[in-house]
């Protein structure tokens, strides 16, 4: 994505488990300029605190499982001061919940609340999204037996799609907070509960909260309300409670007012998330794997908007909303709706895919990278290897997706993105782009190792689907040499020896390890198998996942992006290291789901302030499927499949999986040294079959629609 300082000066902080930020300096002027120039590109700022939040800290939170929930008893630990922030999301909010608990246990918590449709003017158009910051000023006086009861210390917090504070007891009282957004309104809710501990009634009054504030925006006047629908006074019998809702909304010109209450709220994100649990279900020995395969599920699915567009799927973070970019939405998230069946997702995904191929350049040119704020701004930066990435997340989901019509629309924009790409080989057969999705902040070369790897495997899928689609012959022949003559060039032009390894350079002339030496992997190319993994797990591991380059000369060592890691992770399960594979995971996924910044995969540090972005959520998830089970479509009811199995493990499954217009179950489990595999599909048994480590199982499925 390109990165913009939309908040000139406040654009990101280091991450520390003891919350320590150090703000980035100002760099309005750099971002103009670099607009104007060729290709988008922000210099690293210095950073202060601890390398990416120190991965190593012990974990805050524990699982539990029967709720879907990971818990941080906060009562008695020594491990405060401590502070974190998530992001939850709905179809119009977005909203960032910050929060610090100090020594004595108290909480102080911010909250940065996003209506991302609703833009204001700024001289800096770029990502002007209608923002609000509200912190504990907002919060209603409450009174009882005439004395001001403030919230007590934090007893725990909760995470389970929602995310809850509970407070000790005070005065016979205790409070419950819970934040959840809308899932279709302009509205995010505080959700507030207050239980009478004590064996007496008590006389509870409650102060008004109400702020009105009028804004005028790019669509007309805005109408911002804070409120709560709290009784001014009440009696809470013994055992009892009251609830109320503090509300946050905005209304657009003349619209009615929200008609949602906090119990409505409650339902229908609840309904949400059950829709997300009970699909593409993952089940190993681990419940860490398994529950924050679950949480990735939610965050990957809960950031999808309104817009111009249709309903698209965005990243997040604070900055990239009601927009699309070639590297998230159309390489990373749009093959993974198919498997979990999220009708939104595949809606906002094909809505992406469409965007992309109404914008093919008429007269040459390369793709646009982005479509941002609601559409209205196309980035014309630089050749990022954007037909490349397209041409290869397009070409799965079509596939995936199990619908000849839909994958018939598609058509234009895979092949006019291949044929780009064949057009921008170099004498070497190295496809050239000006940059990849780090977007200029380390070298790329004129030819990098990302772009002419994602052009190989959007040919391999090419072909397949224009098979499925009973196109001409020559066509997927001509797209099978293509595929063969890449893997060539990727091994001759890219392939070398560094740092004693044998595994490849990024681009001709580099020197350093680099990330993305995993994505040859990914493509199912093993022929630099060992030393790769030897990079990747070895000289680039970190506590945090693989570092982006083993460079002394870089200004940020430490710097990691956990897009490379998930790669990482897919690309070893493919290519048979699944006990290596396994370890690191295993260690990665508790720091990400129980540790100091929780409970998502994140963007990147030092920049964005570990952000979670949404379509890491999906390339974590797509480690399972593609990786651990090694599902790769071959036709729209079709797929391949080489099931991977730990040592340390005898069984897992991946129940309803809902790609290719079913709803299927696969299990795998160890037999006699072997791997047993089990499908059924929609109950049934539709195949069982013992095979051996790293064997391919051709799969083809009912016709027919999932059951609901």
């Amino acid at each position: 994505m390109f990165h913009y300082n939309d908040d000139r000066g406040n654009w990101a902080s280091a991450y520390s488990h003891k919350f320590a930020r150090s703000a980035y300096a100002s760099a309005g002027w750099i971002i103009m300029a670099a607009l104007a120039a060729f290709c988008f590109s922000i210099p690293q700022a210095a950073i202060a605190g601890k390398d990416g939040g120190n991965a190593a800290d012990t974990s805050f939170w524990r699982i539990e499982k029967e709720r879907d929930s990971i818990v941080w008893n906060v009562a008695g630990k020594r491990d405060l001061p401590h502070g974190d922030h998530i992001e939850m999301a709905g179809e119009a909010v977005a909203a960032i919940i910050t929060y610090d608990i100090d020594a004595g246990g108290i909480i102080h918590i911010k909250r940065a609340i996003f209506f991302p449709q609703l833009r204001v003017f700024k001289k800096w158009k770029y990502r002007a999204y209608l923002k609000k910051n509200y912190g504990d000023a907002i919060l209603p006086a409450i009174v009882s037996d005439g004395k001001k009861v403030e919230p007590a210390p934090v007893d725990s917090i909760r995470i389970n799609g929602m995310w809850t504070v509970r407070h000790k007891e005070r005065d016979g009282l205790r409070m419950t907070r819970t934040f959840v957004p809308s899932m279709t309104e302009r509205l995010f809710v505080e959700k507030w509960t207050i239980e009478n501990v004590s064996d007496k009634p008590k006389k509870v009054e409650i102060g008004k909260v109400e702020s009105n504030q009028t804004i005028k925006g790019t669509r007309g006047t805005y109408h911002v309300r804070v409120h709560s629908d709290a009784k001014p006074k009440t009696v809470i019998q013994p055992r009892g409670k009251y609830e109320f809702g503090v509300y946050f909304s905005t209304r657009l010109n003349d619209e009615p007012p929200i008609a949602q209450n906090f119990a409505d709220v409650v339902k229908q994100r609840t309904n949400f998330l059950d829709h997300i649990r009970k699909n593409l279900v993952l089940k190993t020995p681990d419940p860490v794997l398994n529950t924050l395969f679950y949480f990735s599920k939610i965050r990957a699915s809960e950031s999808i908007y309104k817009s111009t567009m249709g309903l698209i799927h965005s990243p997040g973070g604070g900055r990239y909303y009601v927009g699309i970019w070639a590297n998230d939405q159309c390489e990373y998230s749009g093959p993974f709706f198919p498997y979990l069946g999220y009708d939104i997702g595949n809606t906002a995904a094909l809505n992406a895919y469409i965007v992309f191929e109404k914008h093919i350049p008429p007269e040459g040119g390369h793709l646009p990278p982005s479509f941002e704020m609601n559409g209205d701004i196309v980035a014309r930066g630089c050749d990022r290897g954007d037909a490349a990435m397209t041409a290869f997340g397009a070409s799965q989901f079509a596939l995936a997706r199990g619908d000849a019509e839909i994958a018939e629309k598609l058509w234009p924009l895979i092949s006019w993105c291949l044929d780009y790409c064949e057009k921008m080989k170099n004498e070497s057969g190295a496809v050239m782009s000006k940059s990849d999705e780090m977007e200029g902040r380390i070298p790329t070369g004129d030819a990098n190792l990302s772009t002419s790897s994602l052009y190989y495997g959007g040919l391999i899928y090419s072909a397949r689907l224009a098979d499925a689609l009973g196109k001409e012959k020559k066509v997927v022949e001509d797209y099978r040499k293509r595929a063969a003559a890449m893997r060539k060039a990727i091994d001759n032009y890219f392939g070398a020896e560094i740092e004693g390894l044998k595994t490849y350079r990024y681009f001709k002339g580099h020197k350093y390890l680099r990330h993305w030496i995993c994505l040859p992997l990914v493509m199912g190319i093993n022929d630099r198998r060992k030393g790769t993994l030897d990079a990747l797990f070895g000289k680039l591991w970190t506590p945090n996942g693989v570092r982006v380059e083993l460079n002394p000369n870089q200004k940020d060592p430490g710097l990691f992006w956990d897009r490379g890691t998930l790669y990482a992770f897919n690309g070893a399960f493919k290519a048979g290291a699944a006990d290596r594979a396994l370890a690191r995971l295993d260690s990665y996924s508790k720091t990400r789901l129980l540790g100091s910044h929780v409970p998502y995969v994140v963007e990147a540090w030092p920049e964005g302030d570990m952000a979670h972005l949404s379509a890491e959520s999906a390339l974590y998830c797509r480690i399972f499927t593609e990786g651990l089970l090694g599902i790769s479509p071959t036709g729209f009811k079709s797929f391949r499949m080489t099931p991977r199995m730990p040592s340390k493990w005898n069984r897992y499954s991946i129940e309803h999986i809902r790609a290719f217009d079913s709803d299927f179950d696969v299990s795998v489990e160890k037999k006699n040294g072997k791997i047993r595999v089990e499908i059924r599909e929609r109950g049934k048994i539709l195949l069982d079959k013992t095979v051996g480590d790293g064997e391919t199982i051709d799969v083809t499925l009912k016709s027919g629609h999932p059951k609901s």
